[in-house]
């Protein structure tokens, strides 16, 4: 079995960004462009691409557990009502990245979504609602095609910064649906684009 495994792992077609590192190829396998419907998932991600903002996504990939443990199992409902004293406790964590606006930001983000949730009955609603509760499914065949933000990244960012969220720029916000699976951005030859694509939603 595990041979099989060690096979398959190298003879698999998959997105080339994710080559080279375990933790990467474990990701874009399993995680990267499946459909998320769940509150508490999509607001891990959220909180996650907000603190990538100007970094490489393996460089959060790496620290992430520290995030989970940091930031209460990204318990958003906790996160909202953190004081100045966990800030400063955040501040110290040499697991995370300790910026300050980014985790300023985590905080006014959490109370942000919580107020989403009351208005749209949940914050996947609102997302998937840009969607019309279906993942768009490109055909991009060469990781220069993908482009780094869309007009609909564009419009959502802008209306999430109305709505009081920050380091919410287009880009982050088009990697986030990438990851969450509003938009499959797998190849057309990598194994998962087909895989994601048959995901029931």
């Amino acid at each position: 079995m595990l041979f099989f495994y060690f096979y398959f792992m190298k003879e698999v077609q998959r997105c080339s960004w994710c080559e080279g590192d375990a933790l990467y190829t474990a990701y874009h396998d399993t995680e990267w462009g499946v459909p998320l419907f769940d509150d508490e998932a999509l607001f891990e991600f959220l909180l996650l691409e907000t603190f990538q903002a100007g970094l490489s996504w393996i460089t959060i990939l790496r620290k992430r557990q520290h995030f989970h443990a940091a930031f209460d199992a990204f318990d958003y409902r906790k996160i909202a009502a953190y004081t100045d004293r966990k800030v400063a406790a955040l501040m110290e964590n040499p697991g995370i990245i300790r910026k300050r606006q980014k985790i300023q930001a985590a905080l006014s983000n959490a109370q942000a979504f919580q107020e989403l949730q009351a208005q749209y009955g949940s914050f996947s609603n609102y997302f998937w609602g840009f969607t019309d509760g279906k993942p768009i499914q490109n055909e991009f065949k060469t990781l220069s095609e993908i482009p780094p933000f869309t007009p609909l990244a564009t419009t959502l960012s802008k209306d999430l910064k109305q709505k009081g969220f920050k380091f919410v720029g287009p880009t982050v916000i088009y990697a986030h649906m990438q990851a969450t699976g509003l938009v499959n951005d797998h190849l057309v030859s990598c194994f998962r684009h087909q895989e994601v694509q048959g995901l029931k939603t």
